[in-house]
Parts: structure tokens; C-alpha cells; sequence
């Protein structure tokens, strides 16, 4: 199955150093101005989903949603999550380890696109 979001192993290196310091992990992009549309990563559950928020996926064991608005610009591409040197102004957890995380895409194909699962609003079923 062809996945909406994914990560760089250097995303996934600091994921693994967030995750063993604060636990299970969650990520957010929503549709706001300057680093309001960078990924922000929480501990799962510090940040409320609502029912404009669309779940993209699972993402390195971490859920990723995204404002529906957002999605609504962004359907047709796959997110890859990537990490840089530098400080965002966000609550993200990575921000004291002087990192950021940053989304690099690529517009799926139009074969691509028949192959990709719905997405869901709000929290999903547990």
C-alpha cells in the first residue's frame, strides 16, 4: 500500500530520540502561517484532534494528521518528513535539540492515486 506521509532516516533517528524521551509520539501539520505549516511533533495525545483534523497515516509508529483544509491542498502528494538544523518557532518537541522537522513532497501519479486508502476525520475508531 502506497503511503501518504513517510519519513527520512534522519527523521527517524530523532523520532527514536524524542520517543525514548517522552514516549508514544504524534504529529500535526496543520494550515497556519510561517511555522504553523511545518510538521509538529507532541507527545500522543497532547494535542486535540478535532473533527477537522484528517488522520494521513501512520508514520514511523507515529499517527500524523493534518487540518482538512490542508489536505484538501496537499491530497495528491506524498508528504516526506525530513529534519534540519535550525530552530522553528513552535511547541514541536525537537525544537530544543536546535533541530526542525520540514515536509519535502512529490505529487503522486495518476496510477498512484487509485492505490492510496481514504483518509479519515477526527480521531480514529479504537
Amino acid at each position: 500500500m502506497l503511503e501518504r506521509v513517510t519519513a527520512t532516516d534522519a527523521a527517524k533517528a530523532v523520532i527514536d530520540q524524542l520517543r525514548t524521551q517522552h514516549g508514544p509520539l504524534m504529529f500535526h501539520q496543520s494550515g497556519g502561517c510561517c511555522d504553523g505549516s511545518a510538521p509538529m511533533c507532541f507527545t500522543a495525545g497532547e494535542f486535540m484532534i478535532g473533527d477537522q483534523d484528517v488522520l494521513l497515516g501512520v508514520m514511523y509508529d507515529c499517527p500524523f494528521y493534518m487540518s482538512a483544509d490542508q489536505f484538501e491542498v496537499w491530497k495528491h502528494t506524498q508528504l516526506l518528513i525530513d529534519v534540519t538544523k535550525g530552530r522553528g518557532a513552535s511547541f514541536s518537541l525537537e525544537i530544543p535539540l536546535g533541530l526542525r522537522f520540514v515536509v519535502k513532497s512529490r505529487c503522486f501519479t495518476t496510477g498512484e492515486i487509485t492505490q492510496l486508502t481514504p483518509v479519515v476525520c477526527g480521531l480514529p475508531p479504537q
